[in-house]
C-alpha cells in the first residue's frame, strides 16, 4: 500500500517511525551518562544525542527519498549508520490515511525536509527531559505542511516512555487528544532561557493570568494543543526553521495559528535564511490577529532589525 500512496503520506509515515527511533536513540545517550556536550554558542548546546539522532533521521529518510531536500540542525552528518538506526519501515495506518488534495500530487522538487533532531537541548542537559522533543518539518512549496512531534520521555499510562504526534494540513492531527486552555484566564507558554527586554515587553503586554516558561519551540506548541496555555509567545529572533516548522504544521493542522509576531507565516523553501528573526507568536482558540494587536508596534518594529 505505501509505494502507491502520494509522496506525502509516505514521507510523514516514515518520518514518525524515524522520529520514535530518534527517541530510543536519545535515551540511550542520557542512560549511559556521557553526553558528550559540545558548545555551539551562548546557550546553545550540542550533545551525542543530537548528532545520533539526526544520523539516525536524515540516513533514513534519505535512503528512502534520496531526491528531496533534507535539512537538519546539526548540519552535515555521516549517513553511513548501523542497521539498528537505518528505519525502512512506514507506519501503515498513517500511509494510508487519505491525502489532502492539495498535496496529493507534490513531487520530490517540492519538498524540504527539516529536522531539529533533540529540541530542547539546553533543557536535555540540564534534566528537564520533559522539554526535549523530536521534530521533523515537512514544507511543500515553501510552506510548512506536515510534522512529526515526538516526545522520548512522555510516560504512558503503561508505563512505557515516548509519545509521537502527528499532523497535516487538511487532513488533521493524531497521537493526542486536544483540549481547550481555561476560558476564565489568558495563560502564555514564552522561553526559559533566550528572554530580553523586548520579548518581556512583549509578554507583559498581554497582562497574562499566567506565565509558563518551558524548553523547545515543539514542547511549547504542545501546552496549547494540550489546553495548558491559550499563547506561545517569542519575540526575539532565538529560533530557527527546523524549531517551527513541524510544530507550525502540526499546530494549523490541528485549527491553531504559528506566525512571526508581525502575523505573518514564514517561508520554508531550500534557500531560504535559517533564522526565524522576527520571533514566532502561536495560539490554539483564539483570534490570532488580535493577540499581534497586542504586541507593542515598537517592539514588532525592533524585533530582527
Amino acid at each position: 500500500m505505501s509505494a502507491t500512496s502520494p509522496l506525502v503520506m509516505r514521507v510523514l509515515a516514515l518520518s514518525l517511525n524515524t522520529a520514535k527511533r530518534a527517541g530510543g536513540i536519545i535515551r540511550d545517550v542520557l542512560n549511559k551518562g556521557d553526553l558528550g556536550i559540545v558548545d555551539k554558542g551562548v546557550n546553545d548546546p550540542q550533545t551525542e544525542a543530537d548528532r545520533s539522532a539526526q544520523r539516525c533521521i536524515i540516513a533514513s529518510l534519505n535512503r528512502q527519498f534520496p531526491s528531496i531536500k533534507i535539512i537538519g540542525e546539526e548540519g552535515g552528518s555521516d549517513l553511513n549508520v548501523c542497521d539498528d538506526w537505518l528505519v525502512k519501515e512506514f507506519d501503515e495506518t498513517l500511509v494510508q490515511q487519505s491525502c489532502p488534495i492539495a498535496w496529493r500530487d507534490a513531487q520530490p522538487e517540492d519538498f524540504v525536509i527539516w529536522v531539529d533532531p533533540l529540541d530542547g537541548t539546553a533543557e536535555f542537559t540540564k534534566g528537564f527531559v520533559e522539554h526535549v522533543t523530536v521534530l521533523i518539518g515537512i514544507a511543500i512549496k515553501n510552506t510548512a505542511v506536515g510534522g512529526i512531534i515526538h516526545q522520548p520521555f512522555y510516560k504512558q499510562a503503561n508505563g512505557e516512555l515516548g509519545r509521537t504526534i502527528w499532523g497535516l494540513k487538511g487532513l488533521g492531527t493524531g497521537g493526542f487528544t486536544s483540549k481547550a486552555a481555561p476560558a476564565e484566564e489568558f495563560i502564555i507558554t514564552t522561553t526559559r532561557s533566550h528572554s530580553n527586554a523586548l520579548h518581556q515587553q512583549a509578554v507583559d503586554a498581554f497582562n497574562a493570568t499566567n506565565v509558563i516558561k518551558v524548553g523547545g519551540a515543539g514542547y511549547k506548541v504542545l501546552q496549547l494543543l494540550e489546553g495548558k496555555a491559550h499563547a506561545y509567545v517569542f519575540a526575539t529572533p532565538g529560533c530557527k526553521k527546523w524549531d517551527t516548522c513541524a510544530p507550525e504544521a502540526v499546530l494549523e493542522a490541528e485549527g491553531g495559528s504559528l506566525t512571526n509576531i508581525n502575523g505573518e507565516h514564514y517561508e520554508y523553501h531550500a534557500a531560504v535564511e535559517h533564522v526565524n528573526r522576527r520571533g514566532v507568536l502561536a495560539s490554539m482558540n483564539q483570534k490570532h490577529e488580535q493577540l499581534v494587536d497586542k504586541i507593542p508596534l515598537a517592539v514588532r518594529e525592533a524585533v530582527g532589525k
